[in-house]
């Protein structure tokens, strides 16, 4: 375990799917320096507050790391730290709620209560042994329990969503892997045959060159009819692939907002798309069910398809937290869109605002046959 810790000290402290939160909430040892706004600590204090606090860290980013039994040595400790300073100072409270939050951590949801409960039974017992006062029980008991339970419950969230977007990835991977041996089939039944009866031929005509010249230039110009066919038969194939992207795209979206618990309500016209412009339209599909999964926090999503004055119009809404906060944050894959949008003459708008009801994103494209 030791050599674990120190292997931490140095960056990154903290996973990154915390962000700079865990730094942030140091800040609540602001409680614990208040007494002496109006008592001087002795000399001996400063001491015994060093040291517990270059203890205290350590062990506090250590126990982002992991979710078994070592959280339980640093709940204890920092615990047991609160409760040692609380005859001395009533911020100790500060070192019961870090315990409290670190419940979180462990992965069985039973474990993580019964040791927030445990807690809380700790600082009622000890406040009465050693009749501290309210100024200590009161906070811990207040902040450490509520804050223990947020924890655990974020923590769950952040988990589910973790596996969600694994589960998301493999889906996504297997189907593009059975696609890609489909499509490999595909082309070998479509040209094994083709190529086989060209290489037959092309030898053939060799033969007859000098023999028979007639027979020979019979021969090539079933060579020349029988490529010009195969490569009709081929950008056929590859039409029909482009066909099924869109559809596939909305297939692929509904499995994962369902996967989600999103629920999804569609309305999808029936009309032909130019293969450029369905593949804009499939890849807005796949980038906006992506923001919804990771982002939004919503449970209802809609998309609606039509076509009006010449051009395909796409809307995807949501009840997400964009409506409430009125707030959008246009990252790499909103700018995708827009350019590839904008590179078929075609608009994109993304909206939100308090009064609506999450994010709005609407894309029009015309419709103009490819040349």
């Amino acid at each position: 375990m030791t050599t674990s810790l120190l292997s931490r000290l140095s960056f990154p402290w903290v996973p990154a799917r915390y962000g700079k939160a865990p730094y942030f909430w140091l800040l609540s040892f602001a409680i614990f320096g208040w007494k002496y706004l109006y008592v001087a600590p002795t000399s001996k204090e400063l001491v015994y507050l060093a040291l517990s606090f270059l203890v205290f860290l350590p062990f506090y980013f250590y126990s982002f790391w992991y979710s078994d039994w070592r959280i339980f040595v640093c709940i204890v400790l920092i615990c047991g730290f609160g409760i040692i300073w609380a005859p001395y100072n009533y911020g100790g409270s500060t070192f019961c709620i870090f315990a409290a939050t670190m419940c979180s951590r462990l992965p069985d949801t039973r474990k993580a209560y019964v040791s927030l409960s445990a807690i809380g039974m700790v600082i009622v017992i000890a406040s009465v042994l050693m009749r501290l006062e309210s100024y200590f029980w009161i906070p811990a008991l207040i902040f450490s329990i509520p804050s223990g339970v947020g924890a655990i419950i974020g923590e769950r969230l952040a988990r589910s969503n973790e596996n969600l977007l694994k589960k998301q990835e493999e889906v996504e991977y297997l189907a593009a892997l059975a696609e890609r041996e489909r499509i490999a089939r595909d082309l070998h039944d479509l040209l094994g045959h083709t190529l086989s009866v060209i290489t037959l031929k092309a030898e053939l005509a060799g033969k007859l060159l000098d023999r028979n010249p007639e027979a020979c230039k019979k021969e090539i110009n079933d060579i020349e009819h029988t490529a010009r066919q195969a490569l009709a038969e081929v950008r056929a194939a590859v039409i029909g692939y482009r066909a099924t992207g869109l559809g596939h795209e909305l297939q692929s979206a509904k499995n994962t907002l369902d996967a989600a618990q999103v629920t999804l309500s569609s309305d999808i016209e029936q009309f032909a798309i130019p293969s450029a412009q369905e593949n804009v339209l499939a890849l807005a599909v796949r980038e906006a069910i992506t923001n919804i999964i990771r982002h939004a926090q919503a449970s209802q999503c809609h998309i609606r398809l039509y076509l009006q004055d010449a051009h395909a119009v796409l809307k995807i809404s949501d009840n997400g937290v964009a409506g409430k906060t009125g707030a959008v944050r246009k990252g790499s894959g909103l700018n995708g869109m827009n350019e590839r949008v904008q590179a078929l003459g075609g608009s994109l708008q993304v909206s939100a605002s308090p009064s609506a009801t999450g994010l709005q994103l609407e894309l029009s494209l015309p419709m103009k046959e490819e040349t």
